[in-house]
């Protein structure tokens, strides 16, 4: 399998990204770590194992990120307008710098976000909000409201990094025309803890007319790695 380790100096964040790519072409998939996680976790974690075969003839390219979560929303020493702010400033760092860097080597017609737990925020969040950029995302056992991070603070960043506020919204045929071609995935177990997070997700897109496929997995599955690497393996 062709790994790749990338590192640079970010200008949108002012400080060094890392970053592993696995794979020769396919579908490119952005993964997202967990909260606070790195770069490295979804390797380590065995999901990339899980795809290996799909990655192995080409069928699939993952380029895993890292985060800045740890400075921005779990960020407890700073007030909630600056960890906002610097989630601002990741969303441009994945923009303007990792999404260029895959167009380049990669030119697939099609171009996915994906993530779990907190991470599947960040997949979930990022495609929606640059749906002429990503066609779909996956998302294991992730939560969208992130409201409990800023302590009751609310502006307009806020409410559009915060899918549950500006899917309700969203009137706009732009958005709609373009999420109604995507696909979505949102992947739950029946005792995880954010299951009432994604049954609550779907609702309100399909109340958009956003098509959504929603799977709540049985066999007493949880919020956990071992849960999600069969995910990975039905839905990428």
């Amino acid at each position: 399998m062709n790994r790749v380790y990338e590192r640079w100096w970010s200008p949108s964040l002012g400080r060094d990204m890392e970053m592993l790519a696995f794979g020769h072409g396919g579908l490119p998939v952005i993964v997202f770590p967990t909260s606070c996680g790195r770069f490295h976790e979804f390797e380590d974690r065995g999901m990339v194992d899980a795809v290996a075969g799909k990655i192995e003839w080409g069928g699939l390219q993952l380029f895993c990120v890292d985060s800045v979560d740890g400075e921005s929303w779990y960020n407890w020493n700073v007030p909630p307008r600056w960890r906002i702010a610097r989630q601002m400033q990741y969303q441009d760092y994945v923009m303007n710098e990792v999404v260029p860097y895959i167009r380049r080597i990669n030119h697939n017609s099609h171009f996915a976000t994906a993530g779990c737990s907190f991470g599947g925020y960040h997949a979930a969040n990022l495609a929606l909000k640059h749906p002429d950029v990503f066609t779909g995302f996956l998302s294991m056992g992730g939560a969208f409201d992130v409201s409990s991070f800023l302590r009751g603070y609310h502006d307009q960043d806020v409410y559009f990094n915060m899918p549950t506020q500006y899917l309700a919204n969203m009137s706009d045929p732009w958005y709609l025309d373009r999420y109604r071609r995507s696909t979505y995935v949102l992947a739950t177990g029946e005792h995880d803890i954010c299951r009432g997070y994604n049954e609550q997700m779907a609702g309100l897109m399909h109340s958009r007319g956003i098509p959504v496929r929603l799977d709540v997995w049985g066999w007493g599955s949880k919020h956990d790695w071992p849960d999600w690497r069969p995910m990975v393996q039905e839905y990428l």
